[in-house]
Formats: structure tokens, sequence, C-alpha cells
């Protein structure tokens, strides 16, 4: 079986990008399997094969699996890096999903440029990850499972295994007699995936033992006919999309047909950070996308604020609760604002931030009843009215940063500036820049 296990590999090896390879090793059974199979393979030693363990830090002997880990990577002669992560729970999507947030976060990161980050998943990790998206009510790119390779980070996301089952790699862990963390949480059937796998699974191939067979064919078909709708909401998504802003058109976006409307949404979510909304979410947005102008729709989900303004979708990270009184005094260095925004003044010849005031200003956010008078405009302006007219969009209002020389408003980060504003700046030999967070 060992020999099965490596002709696998060397065929798969063979016909996959030459890059190097990074193993995401838990020290379970699958990924132990994985590891020391591709440690036997020259071709897998010569990319530079190394180890990546994710440390939870969720069970009170995650520093002995780690242990195991390095010591396993040490017999093998092969490198391994151990990444600690904070697992946010209570926010409402259970441990699984948190679990699993955090260890891809740490994926994306670690991941170096171009490598390849393999992971364990095998034909029934395929079949239960199937039957949760049709629980979950996926479409057809949901139904079509895990995809064997997609971009991830600097590199790709490769699961050379899925062709492969979970008794095929027992059987390698065997004649190998190789050790394996047994970590107890695979065994709670109170989470989703361990319930299908240890209750839901075994019963169906009881009355139907080419179950996962059938499963992998159906998800082989969705797959299918999600890559053949991709083309379609592709081209939809490059003419509803607008890259400044990274906005999308609402009322075009509304009209297109459902099978290309979801998976359009997700993906400019996803290439965003941010998680898809659920079916009852979606339905509110849809609702919403129909709001009289002068309203400011806002549709909430775990790490996401999605609004509908000025006949466009945007969507962002919920912003921190910012001080109403804070503010800071600033010669012109780079400047971290509450909200992750920077401001900075960039000299306009050599386009660098090495430019200095002779004095500081204050740096402070809006507080209400502002006003200014821009250079070159025969009147005093109230913010709101300019804010208005700029279409500055109403949640980076209140985050834009205002500049004082003493209690005079001199510039509205780098949209407006005053005649005594535009004097400052000229004598620094260099302008303020805003670069808002999207």
């Amino acid at each position: 079986m060992s020999d099965a296990l490596h002709q696998h590999l060397l065929a798969a090896l063979t016909a996959a990008p030459s890059a190097p390879l990074c193993v995401a090793f838990s020290g379970g059974p699958d990924s132990s399997a994985l590891l020391h199979a591709l440690a036997q393979l020259p071709m897998a030693r010569s990319r530079g094969l190394r180890a990546l363990h994710i440390d939870h830090g969720l069970h009170p002997d995650s520093l002995l699996w780690t242990d195991h880990c390095r010591r396993f990577c040490a017999m093998l002669d092969l490198p391994c890096e151990v990444v600690r992560v904070q697992v946010e729970t209570g926010k409402g999507t259970g441990l699984e999903a948190a679990a699993r947030h955090a260890r891809y976060a740490a994926f994306t990161t670690q991941l170096r440029e171009g490598e390849l980050l393999l992971l364990g998943h095998h034909r029934d990790d395929q079949a239960e990850t199937v039957l949760l998206k049709l629980l979950r009510g996926a479409g057809p790119e949901g139904m079509g499972g895990m995809r064997a390779l997609r971009p991830l980070g600097h590199g790709q996301l490769w699961r050379p295994l899925l062709a492969l089952s979970r008794a095929q790699l027992r059987d390698y862990l065997k004649t190998h007699q190789l050790d394996c963390i047994d970590d107890p949480s695979n065994a709670d059937t109170g989470l989703a995936r361990n319930y299908l796998r240890h209750e839901i699974l075994p019963r169906l191939t009881r009355h139907w033992p080419q179950a996962v067979d059938s499963i992998l064919h159906s998800a082989a078909l969705s797959r299918a006919a999600a890559d053949t709708l991709q083309t379609q909401w592709l081209r939809a998504f490059h003419a509803l999309h607008d890259p400044a802003t990274d906005s999308l058109h609402a009322a075009g976006w509304q009209a297109l047909d459902r099978a290309l409307r979801e998976p359009l949404l997700d993906y400019w979510l996803h290439a965003r950070g941010l998680s898809a909304p659920t079916a009852a979410q979606r339905q509110q947005i849809e609702r919403q996308c129909g709001a009289r102008a002068g309203q400011l729709p806002c549709i909430r989900w775990r790490g996401v604020e999605l609004y509908i303004w000025n006949g466009r979708l945007w969507a962002l990270s919920p912003r921190p609760e910012i001080p109403s009184d804070w503010a800071t005094p600033w010669r012109g260095e780079p400047l971290t604002l509450p909200d992750g925004g920077v401001l900075a003044l960039i000299d306009a010849g050599l386009n660098n931030t090495d430019a200095r005031l002779a004095e500081p200003l204050v740096v402070r956010l809006r507080r209400g009843g502002e006003h200014i008078k821009p250079a070159g405009d025969a009147h005093t302006r109230e913010l709101r009215d300019l804010f208005q007219k700029r279409r500055l969009p109403p949640w980076q209002r209140n985050i834009c940063p205002l500049l004082y020389a003493g209690d005079e408003l001199i510039a509205v980060a780098d949209r407006w500036i005053s005649a005594r504003g535009e004097a400052i700046f000229q004598q620094s030999g260099a302008r303020p820049h805003w670069k808002t967070v999207r």
C-alpha cells in the first residue's frame, strides 16, 4: 500500500506546478501519511519540502502535540515551522469555523512566494464537505466540494490526496508504524463534521454502499457546472465592478440571474478577505437594493458591513469604536488613524514621505459644525455640504482627518485646503495625502 501512495504522489508532483512544497502538518493521521510519503520522494525534497504546524492552543496537550510534530520532522530530516494562533471564539460562528479562520489566516501569511501548501484532505473528507454544503443550502460552487488547487496568499493551496480514501492512508500508517496525534475533538459528535463522519455516513453506506462514490460523482458534475457559470459571472463582474472604489453596481448585480448573482457576490467578498452572507442576508441585500435616495441600508454579518449607497454595493470590515475627542499632534510623518487609514505628507516631486512641517498641526476627527473656506473659494463652506457635494461615502465622513493650526481648520484631509493651509504646505514642499481603509 505504501507503493500505491508513493506512486500517486509521484504522478501528482509530475503533473503539478514545479514549485516549493510546504505540508500543513497537524500531526494527525492524514498529514502524517502525506508528509512521510513525500519525504521518501527525491522529487519532493528537491523542491524544498518543509512542514508548517499551526498550534491553536485549544487543547491542554497542544504543546505536547507541537513537540511531537518537531520530533516527527526531525526523524525525516525536514524543517518544521510552528505558528501559534489565537482562535477568536464567542462571535457566533462556532469553534470549528473560528479555528479554521485562524488556521487559514496563518497559512496565508506564512506561505512563501510561489509555494504550494499541501493539505491531507482525502476523498472521505470531500464527501463530508459536499454533504455539509448541501445542508447549508449551497449552489454549484459549494456542491462542487473542495478544489484540488486554488490560490492562497503568495502561493497556492493543493490537495493531492482527494482521490485516495481514509482507509488507504491508515494502511500506510500501519505499514510504516507511524505514531500520530489523536485529537479527541475528532470524536466529538457535537461538531457538525464529526456527526456526519461518525453517525450519518456509516448509516448511509450500510444502505447504499456506493454512497461516497455517488456523492463525489455529483460533486464533479456540480464543479463542472460551477466552472461553466464562472465564465459568465466573471464577465459580468468586470462590467459591474469599479476598481477605483472596489464597489459593485447594485441594479446591475440584482438584474443578474440568481445562478450568476450569488457566486459573483461571494467572489467579490472573498477577494477582499470577507465572508459570504447567509441565504437570509442575501435576501436582505436584494430587498435593500431598491432603497430610496438618501437612505443608507447596511446589512451586517460576522466581520462584514455591506452598505448600499449611491447605487452601488460597498463591503467593509466593521470599524472600531473611536473616541469622539481623539486628537494628536502631527508634523507630517505617516500617521495611522484610529480606523487603520493613514495620513502622510507627500513630496509631490519625489513622491516620498520624508517632508516635515515647520510647526506641528493637530489632527482630529469630525465632531459636528466644522466649516472651512477652501483656497480660491469666495465662501466658507460647512463640511456637511462639502461631503455631500463631493459624494464622500457616509462611513468615511466621521473618520476623515481634519487638520488644525491652533483653532483654525486649515485642511480636510487632502480634499479641501484653506489659503492658510496652502501656505503652510507650500513651505514644506509637500501636501497631505489620506489613504482610506477599503
